[in-house]
């Protein structure tokens, strides 16, 4: 008699997959190692501007510096189901290869001369000592200080301990903080993004911050895996709500599909779909009074906090789009009043595609799915009925 077959959910003999391996897994595969060491260590990932707004409301222009590092010390052990930043870098980036990356962002933008704000992301923590030298931290908080540029940093919530937030405020007394929170919820940040802390932390977090008197940014993720179109947004307008007194600014982060991540799989598997861009035209609608309670705009004196949204990829089959011919209009108008905080920006928009989309939101709300029954929006509708 053949031995007995063991099914699992991966198939064969072996024990079933743990999530943390499933996520881990694409760093080790060879297309990964040979493509980070083909990275320049002494160039940043990429460095580029957009127009922002100052704390005070003031309209300006920043400067993005995406550092290539050694990553997220979360990801070496275990990630999150989404992110891909383990793709733009390299094991072997220590304190001399930072400098040359922060050295040639300053010489491309003359030291930032005509930017007021600038705002350095590390694929982690730059605060976390295990990814970042520290002489290289103190490098990016005293320049900016120096210069007069309102500085926008990024870290998970474990690295905010008093200590190190009153030895980065001794260098930089004003800059802003961008916590990764996701969502507002310990289930979901558990099971559908694998985060790696919970809100205790993310409470923790705010109260020490506060305490230095520095600027919070959140982000949220809409649409994250093993979740239907209609369950997003109603559970991302709630979450707004819930962070909007505790965040100076919330910015909205729409799933787009990076290679080699958890949410990549299920894309290719047919078993997710990036948000509709009138999923954040609405979630925008539903939010405004929140965030301006008195029908302001960005910079008003009812501001409660700052909603932002930049659509990754917007437009994109692997980010937020609609059916392809609206999708130019509506991300500019979402972006708009990113800027702007003005709810006017999204009049007059309008295409057939979003009688669907509504249709699919009511669907997933009243359907029990829980990946819900989004189609492809692009292609022939008939082939995309009959596909699995």
């Amino acid at each position: 008699m053949a031995d007995e077959v063991k099914l699992t959910m991966v198939g064969g003999n072996e024990p079933a997959k743990r999530l943390h391996d499933l996520i881990r897994a694409p760093e080790n595969t060879t297309w990964v190692q040979d493509k980070k060491q083909s990275w320049d260590g002494n160039e940043p990932a990429t460095v580029y501007y957009t127009p922002e707004t100052l704390a005070d409301g003031t309209p300006t222009t920043a400067v993005t510096v995406i550092l290539r590092t050694k990553g997220c010390h979360w990801w070496w052990k275990s990630g999150c189901t989404f992110c891909g930043y383990f793709n733009d870098t390299r094991d072997d980036i220590e304190s001399a290869e930072l400098h040359s990356q922060w050295e040639y962002a300053k010489k491309k933008f003359n030291d930032f001369a005509d930017h007021g704000m600038v705002k350095v992301y590390t694929s982690g923590s730059l605060l976390e000592d295990r990814e970042i030298a520290v002489d290289f931290q103190e490098t990016v908080l005293r320049d900016c200080h120096e210069l007069g540029k309102e500085l926008i940093i990024e870290s998970r919530t474990e690295q905010l301990n008093p200590e190190k937030l009153a030895w980065a405020k001794k260098i930089n007394p004003s800059f802003t903080v961008a916590i990764g929170l996701e969502a507002l919820d310990d289930e979901v940040l558990r099971f559908h993004i694998n985060k790696g802390f919970s809100l205790k932390s993310w409470y923790r977090a705010v109260e020490n911050l506060r305490a230095e008197n520095l600027r919070i940014k959140a982000y949220l993720m809409f649409k994250p895996p093993f979740m239907s179109e209609g369950d997003a947004l109603e559970h991302c307008i709630r979450w707004v709500k819930g962070v909007a007194e505790d965040a100076d600014e919330i910015s909205i982060n729409p799933m787009n599909i990076q290679r080699g991540t958890v949410i990549d799989r299920l894309f290719r598997g047919n078993d997710y779909r990036p948000p509709w861009l009138w999923s954040l035209v609405e979630l925008i609608e539903q939010t405004h009074s929140i965030i301006h309670p008195e029908g302001g705009r960005n910079g008003g004196e009812d501001q409660v906090s700052r909603l932002i949204i930049h659509p990754t990829a917007a437009g994109r089959v692997r980010g937020s789009h609609n059916c392809g011919s609206c999708d130019r209009d509506v991300t500019k108008a979402i972006e708009n009043y990113s800027v702007s905080g003005d709810i006017r920006e999204l009049e007059g928009l309008d295409c057939s595609c979003k009688a669907i989309w509504a249709e699919e939101i009511s669907l997933d709300n009243s359907l029990p799915m829980p990946l819900g029954i989004g189609l492809p929006r692009r292609g022939n509708k008939i082939a995309n009925l009959r596909s699995p």
